[in-house]
């Protein structure tokens, strides 16, 4: 629900697209007609969606892409609900999309545009600390490594010495395991099977790429398995003394995911947001220009150019199966359209248990499907402002001075690793925080075509909010709202003012970003990102080289390897596997 601040009082509307101007690019394909068969149909036009039909269109196959949505992109959306102020909806900062995806498809040619953020992360400390006789007020960090030390240094002088070993120690890691988030997983079952001596083949590769990746990890193997497996509070512990350089690290450990920093393989998401890159930078993260909705634009303008099919407005209800087969679909509204092969960019839930016929996938694989872990702690707040935030820690210099610090991950209530940890126990118990961990970003501070002159969009991504609320109770317009504000008041001790400023915000629940964008539980990654549900167990070791036990279905979204964030590497693999299978398939 979407609420427009009136004076102190906030007018409630129906429905965003009810009286809301919604932002989105044309499509493109609003002039073709529906067709009644494809080579091949895409359901969901997510980002992955998209790229698997970017792929299989430049291998001349004809692709149709059906979104349920009135506008591409899945989370990787930009919506104008406030009218004037386009928001990032649900992702909201790029780094992840791989190298390869955005080559191969030519991104930056089809309109991607993308501004580098440096600094990176900012921790304003709600009491400044007397550290050596000088107060300290905030932590300011960025690919300044000078700067960094500097900045650490006012609170650790050995941390500051430390971080360095940290960072490369991360990156020599990342550097190891990188050739996997671009090559399929080992396929377990299929090394038990009788198999052509292509197939034989093809697992030597996979193993051979796996072994090679673990063998490059050379002496960090045992800060790499610590990070698999301990919690991200002991390796940060064994690292650095400082709690403010030590939570702003561990909310990576965290981000999108109902772990706390104490959680036995937490340690694995902090490795996951480190993995990225921009324009060549490592590490680096960056808002796209108009929204993240632009990122998703581009896949589907290359997808297009080379005679894609995508249609808004048209959801899947049904997958048509015939003697074990996936043949086509069925459209809400009865349309059946046939395929030769069918990928879907939904969750694993609502591909093989929503859409498929009762019965059709085996019991044992239905029961793994079921067992697939969505649990997910994140509330995602955009708000539209009439001016920038104030910090107490860092004032501006003047009252619509776009600050440094603006242009960072603005880290809220995480000055202390304990916070983190008691607002976790807080949703654990059916009960939002009371004081969440906020990360909040200001993407107009380097994008203008966000916002009014002067105004800007603020996004929110908080936690911990548990999807089912304690004593019976439900998200309802009351709750939301309670919560919101909870989030608005923690903001308002840091930068005074801020809650005044507000024009208009958009609140989504967990049920609400599960029911808006079709996300599982509201999990932002189509499923946790746990040790067990990760590389050949993702999402099920069956499932896990995109292929279904039916055959022509497959999976392609971020519930199959690697996993979550906007990085395109599902889709790209899954639509390798369609090539692959192509003789087999007569495509």
């Amino acid at each position: 629900m979407t609420l427009f601040k009136l004076g102190r009082s906030y007018a409630q509307l129906r429905r965003p697209c009810e009286l809301c101007r919604l932002y989105s690019h044309t499509v493109g394909s609003d002039k073709k007609e529906l067709k009644s068969s494809y080579d091949a149909v895409v359901i969901g036009a997510g980002h992955n969606g998209l790229v698997s039909a970017a792929y299989l269109q430049k291998q001349g196959l004809d692709v149709c892409v059906l979104e349920r949505r009135h506008v591409i992109g899945g989370a990787a959306v930009t919506e104008e609900i406030v009218p004037g102020y386009k928001f990032s909806r649900a992702s909201y900062v790029l780094s992840l999309l791989r190298p390869q995806v955005y080559k191969d498809l030519e991104l930056k040619k089809y309109g991607l545009k993308v501004y580098l953020r440096d600094p990176n992360a900012y921790t304003p400390l709600l009491e400044p600390q007397i550290v050596r006789g000088q107060k300290v007020t905030s932590l300011l960090m960025g690919r300044d490594a000078a700067k960094n030390r500097e900045e650490i240094a006012k609170f650790s002088e050995r941390d500051a010495k430390k971080f360095g070993e940290f960072e490369a120690m991360l990156d020599r890691i990342v550097s190891s395991l990188d050739p996997i988030l671009d090559a399929p997983p080992v396929h377990l079952p299929s090394l038990f099977e009788r198999k052509t001596m292509q197939d034989k083949l093809k697992i030597l590769r996979s193993l051979k790429n796996l072994f090679s990746c673990m063998r490059k990890l050379g002496k960090d193997s045992k800060d790499f398995y610590d990070l698999m497996t301990a919690p991200a509070i002991k390796v940060l512990d064994k690292w650095f003394e400082s709690e403010p350089l030590k939570a702003t690290l561990a909310t990576d450990a965290v981000i999108g995911a109902m772990i706390s920093p104490e959680t036995p393989g937490s340690g694995y998401v902090l490795l996951h947001h480190v993995m990225g890159e921009i324009e060549g930078v490592k590490g680096a993260w960056g808002y796209v220009e108009g929204g993240m909705g632009s990122v998703s634009q581009a896949i589907a303008n290359c997808a297009m150019d080379h005679g894609a099919s995508i249609f808004t407005s048209k959801p899947v209800s049904k997958i048509i199966t015939q003697n074990d087969e996936a043949v086509g679909i069925v459209l809400d509204d009865g349309t059946e359209i046939r395929s030769k092969v069918i990928l879907s960019n939904a969750t694993p839930k609502v591909t093989f248990l929503d859409l498929l016929p009762k019965d059709t996938l085996p019991s044992d694989v239905k029961d793994e499907v079921k067992l697939f872990n969505y649990d997910s702690p994140v509330t995602k707040i955009n708000v539209a402002v009439n001016k920038i935030p104030n910090f107490l820690a860092d004032p501006n210099t003047t009252e619509d001075s776009v600050m440094p610090h603006h242009r960072c991950t603005i880290h809220i209530n995480c000055e202390d690793t304990n916070y983190i940890n008691e607002a976790y126990l807080e949703a654990k118990r059916g009960k939002y925080s009371k004081r969440p961990m906020i990360e909040m970003t200001i993407p107009s501070s380097l994008d203008p075509t966000l916002a009014p002159p002067g105004h800007h969009v603020v996004l929110l991504f908080t936690q911990y909010t548990p999807y089912n609320l304690a004593d019976g109770q439900t998200w309802d317009e009351k709750n939301k709202n309670a919560y919101a504000d909870t989030v608005f008041d923690c903001i308002e001790q840091y930068a005074p003012g801020f809650t005044d400023s507000v024009v208009g915000r958009d609140i989504l629940t967990p049920p609400d970003l599960e029911a808006v964008f079709g996300l599982t539980g509201g999990n932002i990654f189509h499923g946790a990102m746990s040790l067990d549900q990760l590389y050949m167990s993702r999402p099920t070791t069956v499932l896990s080289n995109y292929r279904s036990p039916l055959s022509r279905l497959y999976l392609c979204g971020s519930g199959a390897h690697p996993g979550g964030g906007v990085m395109g590497s599902a889709g790209r693999l899954a639509a390798q596997t369609v090539i692959e299978d192509r003789k087999r398939l007569n495509l």
